[in-house]
């Protein structure tokens, strides 16, 4: 039996949401991504764009340490201090449309606790599936990783190296404008993407992280203009953090109707692995 304390007794946890799909947010995101502002009503949304919307307005005074909202409301009471997105699998079943207003469903599916070599780990997934005009159009398996805080005497993480062969790459560089845009446009409270001091003092980065969804978002918008098509499916899993100033890649290679896609930090370590199917 378990109790209303345990993170486990969360598992079946659902919660709805309207919202309607208003041109400004993807306009801003465009202005956020150096691009013209050209969206407006009937355009199809970008993949992963929707993270622009069904916003929570959680009161300041229901923040946690680190400026995000409490745990133990949707998500579940887990003791472990940090969080951040561990990665997410998509399916795009429908374009979400601009103008027009969706609904969402949300579940949580799982909690599973671990022993890492860094300490214990807590994984909760959630999912969400987005209806338009009555249709399912996206399905969204959201995974959330809870960790301790960096013991100082814990030796350093064994990083992957980053393939040394993609048919494609960009640079992105970032800037603390590019990170507080990002944050404000979803209203990211996160404060490692704005306080330095936080970030390294606290969590134990080398300074403002930035985002694993814009990261996300940056790999997909890549495939998408390569192949000049939308995925059907698409994947990610954050093995690394990004964080400091230095510039990072991303990359990709293309297989049949497959693209494998790839972050590169800046000292070589794999940040971040994705894959889309179209």
């Amino acid at each position: 039996m378990t109790s209303k304390h345990d993170p486990k007794s969360w598992i079946g946890r659902t919660a709805q949401m309207q919202d309607n799909l208003r041109p400004q947010p993807a306009q801003f995101m465009q202005a956020t991504l150096d691009r013209s502002p050209s969206f407006t009503h009937a355009d199809p949304l970008p993949p992963l764009w929707h993270w622009l919307y069904f916003l929570e307005a959680t009161r300041h005074s229901e923040l946690g340490r680190d400026a995000q909202p409490k745990k133990g409301g949707f998500l579940p009471p887990i003791a472990l201090p940090r969080r951040m997105w561990a990665g997410g699998n998509f399916t795009f079943h429908v374009p979400l449309i601009l103008g027009k207003d969706v609904a969402k469903h949300s579940a949580i599916k799982s909690v599973v606790e671990k022993d890492g070599r860094s300490g214990k780990l807590c994984f909760v997934q959630v999912e969400h599936k987005l209806y338009q005009d009555d249709r399912l159009a996206l399905t969204e398996e959201h995974d959330i990783v809870y960790r301790a805080d960096p013991d100082p005497a814990a030796p350093s993480p064994v990083r992957t190296p980053a393939p040394l062969d993609p048919e494609f790459s960009r640079v992105v560089t970032p800037s603390e404008a590019l990170l507080f845009r990002y944050s404000a446009l979803t209203f990211n409270g996160h404060r490692i993407h704005y306080d330095a001091d936080y970030a390294r003092d606290v969590e134990g980065y080398d300074g403002l992280v930035f985002h694993g969804p814009l990261t996300a978002t940056l790999l997909v918008d890549l495939a998408c203009a390569e192949t000049g098509q939308t995925p059907r499916q698409f994947a990610f899993r954050a093995l690394a953090p990004i964080s400091g100033p230095t510039a990072f890649h991303i990359k990709g290679r293309r297989t049949g109707n497959t693209v494998d896609l790839w972050a590169k930090r800046h000292d070589g370590v794999l940040a971040m692995t994705a894959k889309a199917h179209f």
